[in-house]
């Protein structure tokens, strides 16, 4: 089994933080919703994860180098609550997503945060074009880990996910959380399969928004900046030799 640690280079007091799980999802939901949360809310970084079937890479920006996988964090408003972003550019290989996850999980139990929010996307199974930019907003559904956060997401309009199946780091998260009685949020968009989708990442990060910034963020430039981040993205995977890493992101049929 692989051993994962998370290597601190920052001391910070976390506790009662919500932590965001920004790993890639179909649609990279989850990438964007992470780097849109670090950039916005102007957190810096404060840890990595560190495992040896991660990537060999660095990821160089603005001739800094950087960890395939990071941890952000900071003030989140004048009501003295932080925030924690997971921040990763590449999909961790599946043998290792259980181990992950608790290795998450223990570490948001040593460091008393309150919650995990796992941003991810539905698959649309729209495989031959983008999905339209200029249409409605995608539907926004929640899954939570205890009765208390299921409460939380209904008083902020969010429908449950009544049935079927998460697989994946979010499904390990959930599972932990009942497990552990800790809350553990998935904020699902529906998103394409194909393509990095903007609008869902923007959809998840109003829901976001709502469920623990109290709609302090500004949401408008997030359609506008998210391409940027797109276009980053691909970018990344190519440089690295990772060309088919985008597409086995976000293949369909990762929920059913």
């Amino acid at each position: 089994m692989s051993y994962i640690k998370i290597i601190e280079i920052e001391e910070m007091n976390l506790r009662g933080a919500y932590v965001v799980d920004g790993f890639p999802s179909i649609g990279l939901v989850g990438s964007i919703v992470a780097n849109y949360l670090v950039n916005s809310l102007s957190l810096r970084q404060v840890a990595v994860v560190d495992s040896d079937t991660f990537p060999a890479v660095s990821m160089i920006k603005k001739g800094v180098p950087h960890s395939p996988v990071r941890l952000y964090a900071g003030d989140i408003g004048s009501s003295g609550d932080r925030m924690v972003v997971f921040v990763s550019e590449f999909q961790p290989p599946p043998h290792i997503i259980k181990e992950l996850g608790k290795t998450i999980m223990d570490w948001v139990e040593d460091h008393k945060c309150r919650m995990i929010v796992s941003p991810e996307g539905i698959s649309t199974k729209q495989s031959t074009k983008p999905p339209n930019k200029e249409g409605s907003a995608p539907q926004v559904l929640g899954i939570a880990s205890t009765p208390e956060a299921r409460e939380m997401l209904k008083a902020n309009g969010i429908d449950i996910f009544e049935g079927g199946v998460i697989v994946g780091l979010s499904g390990v998260l959930l599972n932990e959380g009942v497990n552990r009685l800790l809350d553990v949020v998935t904020v699902l968009s529906e998103a394409s399969a194909e393509f990095p989708d903007a609008r869902a990442a923007a959809a998840v990060t109003q829901a976001i928004n709502k469920l623990i910034l109290r709609d302090s963020l500004d949401i408008e430039p997030l359609l506008k900046e998210a391409e940027v981040i797109e276009e980053s993205l691909k970018d990344m995977y190519e440089k690295a030799g990772k060309e088919d890493e985008l597409r086995k992101v976000t293949l369909p049929g990762m929920y059913g």
